[in-house]
């Protein structure tokens, strides 16, 4: 057992004139969830790129179960399962076919085909649609289909790059049980995702990627307590109210979406800034619908270290 699952140091990679990863440094635990988020375009992808051997580094040391990716790539791709953000599965095939293609690629033999496949299927709760094409298959299932194709070859790492995008809720709670499962079986699982609350309730640790950096890595409740501003939503009736509301209120990290009519500010005094707030609101005769209190999120994580919010709350605006 290797003290580190991946070992990244000093890791850079260009486009061209573009500089993507600019020195980039993280290390993640066997058995561990290391949940990467970024700005669309950080260079989350490129990352697992690199990580799973599909591309090439400019320079840095990469270590993945610890091969060196310079010497060892062979190697890597023996160890590891991959999910990239589009299912990578023939839809003419049935998903039975798949699992089998995929084990013949990992060079299985055929008896440990016979025992992988069908307590894979059963796994991802596949067995019934086993001998049907992929084609008829829901976006769910495919992605379950495309998870279990990267477990086949039982990798110690996989590679999860938004795994749950554009799936329903239902399909994305059922793909967090499964990585939940493979983290019960000891396997080390680095996830991208768009989704906060999905690596606030899957990941050991965050690391927070701008810049071509890490900026940010620790647990979630160590970086949402770092933030330690609460925050004071505020729902107006009408437009006119939101409009009217947006040049009275004051504060620091102020967001405003004028979709939901809906204000959002950090307050540091508690109630002695909510009640300061509301005297103003009466005063201009401004109605308001509904007042939250809430703790810091990642979403708040995300702003304070991005400055921007993440794309999936990106409704609100500076």
């Amino acid at each position: 057992m290797h003290e580190y699952a991946i070992e990244i140091e000093n890791l850079k990679k260009s486009f061209k004139k573009l500089d993507v990863l600019k020195g980039v440094n993280l290390t993640v635990k066997p058995g561990e969830v290391l949940t990467l988020l970024g700005p669309n375009g950080a260079g989350k992808t490129t990352i697992i790129r690199i990580l799973s051997t599909l591309l090439k580094p400019d320079s840095g040391k990469v270590i993945v179960n610890g091969y060196n990716l310079k010497t060892q790539a062979q190697e890597i791709r023996q160890s590891i399962g991959l999910t990239g953000q589009y299912t990578a599965v023939d839809e003419y095939l049935t998903g039975l076919e798949n699992l089998e293609m995929m084990g013949r690629l990992y060079h299985l033999n055929r008896t440990e085909i016979k025992q992988r496949v069908p307590k894979l299927l059963e796994q991802f709760d596949l067995m019934e649609a086993a001998r049907r094409p992929v084609k008829n298959y829901s976006g769910g299932m495919r992605r379950k289909l495309d998870l279990a194709a990267g477990l086949i070859a039982s990798p110690p790492i996989v590679f999860l790059d938004e795994p749950t995008s554009s799936l329903d809720p239902r399909s994305r709670l059922a793909v967090w049980e499964i990585i939940k499962y493979l983290v019960s079986e000891g396997i080390t699982v680095f996830l991208t995702t768009q989704h906060l609350e999905e690596a606030d309730t899957l990941a050991d640790r965050v690391a927070v990627i701008n810049g071509g950096r890490i900026i940010a890595n620790d647990t979630p409740e160590r970086l949402k307590n770092l933030v330690g501003k609460e925050r004071l939503e505020l729902v107006f009736k009408t437009s006119e109210d939101f409009a009217r509301a947006l040049t009275i209120i004051k504060g620091s990290e102020l967001y405003h979406d004028q979709k939901t009519n809906t204000v959002s500010l950090a307050v540091e005094r508690g109630v002695i800034d909510i009640q300061e707030i509301l005297n103003r609101m009466e005063k201009a005769g401004i109605q308001v619908e509904t007042l939250t209190l809430r703790k810091p999120t990642l979403d708040d994580v995300f702003m304070h270290f991005t400055g921007r919010k993440s794309e999936e709350g990106e409704g609100l605006k500076a």
